[in-house]
């Protein structure tokens, strides 16, 4: 195996001869990507082959004050120990962060993956197929940086799967939607446009969504553990409890990722106004400029709703997830203002896309 295989490209090569190569006589450094996430310790893949890591004391005392620590998908610069560690000494810059806020009552950011090209939104199709659900998952999608692209899974237990394609690229404008089934082997070949060398797909979606199984059919391998969902309410286990990293037979990767019982969004980067693409191309033809589709004279959103045009659900969850964002960002700059838990964290985020590891190695 070597790093190439597994996304290491003429991209990521520059990135390191810009940085790396200028700090070569400080460290005998080599790249290495973070294939499995396991709190405390990782599996990093080099050209030496696959190892367990650590953080260096320097870089882990520098990223306890922003919490922004190695995540899945990342590149990193080691330095190959004794005994078959690799001591990680900083990240390459990110180029996309697909994050969601950690449980809990502190607004602190969890980091799910990075890196990804593609990042499969996975629903399937039983009772537990919830288009407002997908419309979250569109905005953590959009603001990471990744393309993302719904797969509706288990299409072999719906009756008619065309229709629910046609209701989710409703949902969800400009979004390619697949239906697919493991079960059966359909659907496979219409994924594989996403899929080669140098590419890295990501999975996300509810517990019992069927990832795992996604995994092993389109590794043609049964890597992950799968498990049946409840007859009552077609809810899963969380069969995945940690994040790693696959080699695909037609070339590049995919990450499986833990199930989510709830997505709490991050931080809006304009994801919004992408998952709802059309409310906001209605909105420019609203009256006022910051029209808030309320009550307001000449609202076209309220016009296309009163025609038809808009599904006045679509218009509440639209208005109830602005809410969550607001609240979610002021909370934030609360917490920032006392120097309490989370303070840095959106910091963190744009440094770590910015700077990566430079920091630990320019001090």
């Amino acid at each position: 195996m070597t790093i190439r295989q597994y996304g290491w490209n003429e991209y990521w090569i520059n990135q390191w001869n810009g940085i790396a190569g200028q700090q070569a006589d400080r460290e005998v450094l080599t790249p290495g990507r973070v294939v499995g996430d396991f709190g405390s310790k990782y599996r990093i893949l080099t050209d030496a082959g696959e190892r367990w890591g650590e953080l260096s004391g320097r870089l882990r005392h520098s990223l306890e004050a922003s919490g922004d620590f190695p995540a899945i998908g990342d590149w990193s610069a080691v330095k190959l120990a004794e005994g078959g560690q690799a001591i990680i000494h900083g990240l390459l810059p990110r180029r996309s962060v697909i994050s969601r806020k950690a449980a809990g009552t502190q607004p602190k950011e969890q980091i799910v993956a990075a890196n990804v090209d593609t990042l499969f939104l996975v629903s399937a199709l039983n009772d537990d197929y919830n288009l407002r659900r997908m419309e979250r998952y569109l905005i953590m999608a959009w603001n990471s940086g990744a393309s993302p692209v719904i797969l509706l899974t288990k299409a072999d237990l719906c009756d008619d799967p065309g229709s629910k394609i046609a209701e989710m690229e409703m949902a969800a404008p400009g979004v390619p939607v697949h239906a697919v089934s493991a079960h059966t082997d359909c659907g496979r070949d219409a994924l594989l446009p996403y899929i080669g060398e140098g590419r890295t797909i990501a999975l996300t979606g509810s517990s019992g969504c069927g990832k795992s199984t996604m995994v092993n059919w389109l590794c043609g391998a049964d890597l992950q553990l799968t498990q049946e969902v409840r007859e009552d309410d077609s809810r899963g286990r969380h069969t995945t409890t940690r994040r790693e990293l696959f080699l695909l037979p037609d070339g590049g990767v995919i990450i499986d990722t833990p199930g989510m019982r709830e997505l709490q969004l991050w931080e809006d980067e304009g994801g919004l106004d992408l998952a709802f693409a059309d409310i906001a191309q209605l909105a420019v033809r609203c009256r006022y400029a910051d029209c808030r589709h309320e009550r307001e004279e000449g609202c076209a959103v309220l016009e296309a709703v009163e025609s038809g045009e808009l599904e006045a659900r679509r218009l509440q969850s639209y208005h109830k997830t602005q809410r969550e964002l607001v609240y979610q960002t002021a909370k934030e700059a609360k917490s920032k203002r006392k120097g309490g838990a989370g303070s840095g964290q959106k910091a963190a985020s744009s440094r770590s896309r910015k700077y990566g590891w430079r920091r630990e190695l320019e001090d």
